[in-house]
């Protein structure tokens, strides 16, 4: 018994051989924790680098551009002109600033609680572009005037025939953009591909 045991392999301590049997189990989920933790990170690093690039702006733009003369960077093409936003996106809505506080707030908490799903590189970065856009467009409502949760969104760069927008709403721009590929491609926020 021992002897065909030796040649086929079969450990002698049944223990063992159930420890054996959980140790791919294992050390698989051990592989996909890491891989889930180096996508939060370049989530939240994403997130953190567009947040402080807009607030950086935005606090350079009110120092030196707000009532002074439009900068022209491209002639009448491209201007740095300083304004306040009540409204959404693109100068929207400007009766509903509360409303739009509400959803930015619902965005940043429904990034956070996709966040723990999340193993695919480009939702990473779609969704951190997402978060820091509006993150610093929240920012704007909570603490600038008129008041808390009805604050003006700064807004500063004027391309000829479009709204004045900021670097926040680039961001989310670009964020949504990239979830719309995404998407079409079939690539889900935890790495898997399906075909419709």
């Amino acid at each position: 018994m021992a002897e065909a045991e030796r040649i086929i392999g079969t450990p002698e301590n049944p223990e063992a051989a159930e420890a054996g049997a959980e140790q791919p189990e294992e050390s698989s989920e051990a592989a996909e924790r890491p891989k889930g933790a180096r996508k939060l990170k370049v989530l939240f690093g994403v997130a953190v680098f567009a947040y402080l690039i807009d607030l950086v702006s935005k606090m350079i733009v009110v120092a030196r551009l707000e009532h002074h003369e439009p900068v022209e960077l491209l002639g009448d093409l491209l201007r740095l002109e300083a304004i306040r936003n009540p409204g959404a996106a693109f100068g929207v809505g400007e009766a509903f600033t509360v409303i739009f506080t509400c959803i930015a707030a619902t965005v940043i908490i429904v990034i956070a609680r996709l966040a723990r799903k999340l193993y695919s590189l480009p939702w990473a970065i779609a969704l951190g572009l997402l978060l820091g856009g509006a993150l610093g467009n929240l920012t704007d409502r909570i603490f600038r005037s008129p008041g808390i949760f009805q604050g003006a969104v700064v807004d500063f760069i004027a391309p000829w025939h479009f709204a004045v927008f900021n670097l926040a709403d680039s961001a989310i721009v670009c964020g949504g953009f990239l979830i719309v590929i995404l998407s079409f491609k079939g690539l889900d926020p935890d790495g898997t591909v399906h075909k419709d």
